[in-house]
């Protein structure tokens, strides 16, 4: 393997800058030529490549995003759309793939694996959602902003004696939310893997305000609605000042926290070893703080799920 590609696809996340570095300089060392995809899949089918060299990706690791860039790209989903990948890939000598980003994005590399071009996917986003690893690239990080916005919105809460809903990211996936209301002391997290009884979140609220309590936090994942509904049916059904709060994209973006730069740099380094072991259709993660890769159409079979002890214990807390 003598040329290999890389690209970033799908929701951007903090960290994805520090897997193209650790990717490009890899494979460098191993006097590999990297190839550089701007836009994703929509770039490759486009032929937006070019060759990156050691100053290419010189002082991108702090920066949050992606220096290649990233977009949705329907057309790659058709065989047309992959074939046209294929030819780009061909006219540049690209041997062999890296693809960083989610479950969409390995559904791709999976394609192109199948068709005869190895691939090998980095799980990058900030959802956690991507089976076969503890933890995604961007993850740590949202989550810490996650939590700075808590933390100044519970100050507005005490002084306002109000009840707040924050709604998070996280898609299908409640970790953001799990992960950050265990760490903030949230009274209530609603995640898409449990269902929650509305009527005990009232209780809980209505319980915690009999005996002084002056303010609540409540997280909603967005897999599970809409936080300005909920928050609507918790003022009709409680009488409490209610407040809502979506923190959206800000969840994506800033400077990668250390976790997430080590789990990059670790993660891209381990994908070109992969790819010039002779491997193709892997996806790389890391367990129990050990780096591992696994077959990218078991990955992609498996259904992500939360820690049930986790939720168990920020409901044991929140009493």
């Amino acid at each position: 393997m003598k040329k290999i590609g890389v690209l970033t696809s799908g929701g951007d996340a903090p960290g994805m800058n520090a897997a193209i570095r650790a990717v490009v300089r890899k494979a460098i060392y191993h006097n590999v030529e990297v190839y550089g995809i701007k836009y994703g899949y929509q770039g490759l089918i486009d032929g937006n490549i070019e060759k990156m060299e050691l100053g290419s990706v010189g002082d991108i690791i702090q920066r949050g995003g992606t220096k290649l860039y990233s977009a949705r790209c329907e057309e790659f989903k058709t065989e047309e759309g992959q074939q046209k990948g294929i030819e780009q890939l061909k006219k540049h000598g690209i041997d062999g793939l890296v693809v960083i980003g989610g479950d969409g994005s390995f559904r791709g590399a999976k394609k192109l694996t199948e068709k005869g071009y190895p691939c090998i996917g980095v799980p990058g986003t900030i959802d956690n959602d991507i089976p076969g690893t503890d933890f995604t690239i961007g993850f740590d990080t949202a989550l810490n902003t996650i939590i700075e916005a808590i933390d100044k919105i519970r100050d507005t809460a005490t002084s306002h004696e109000r009840t707040y809903v924050i709604e998070v990211m996280g898609r299908d996936a409640g970790d953001l939310a799990l992960w950050a209301g265990l760490a903030d002391g949230a009274e209530t997290i609603l995640v898409p893997e449990r269902e929650e009884n509305f009527d005990d979140v009232v209780q809980r609220l209505k319980r915690g305000h009999e005996r002084g309590k002056k303010h609540s936090i409540i997280l909603v994942a967005e897999g599970v609605g809409s936080g300005f509904e909920f928050g609507q049916r918790i003022k009709e059904a409680t009488d409490l000042e209610t407040r809502v709060t979506v923190l959206g994209h800000t969840q994506r973006g800033g400077s990668p926290t250390a976790a997430d730069r080590v789990l990059a740099s670790r993660l891209g380094a381990k994908a070109v070893d992969i790819l010039l072991s002779g491997k193709a259709g892997r996806i790389v993660g890391i367990q129990n703080n050990q780096l591992v890769d696994h077959d990218i159409i078991e990955a992609l079979n498996q259904k992500h799920s939360i820690d049930m002890e986790m939720y168990q214990l920020s409901q044991e807390l929140s009493i």
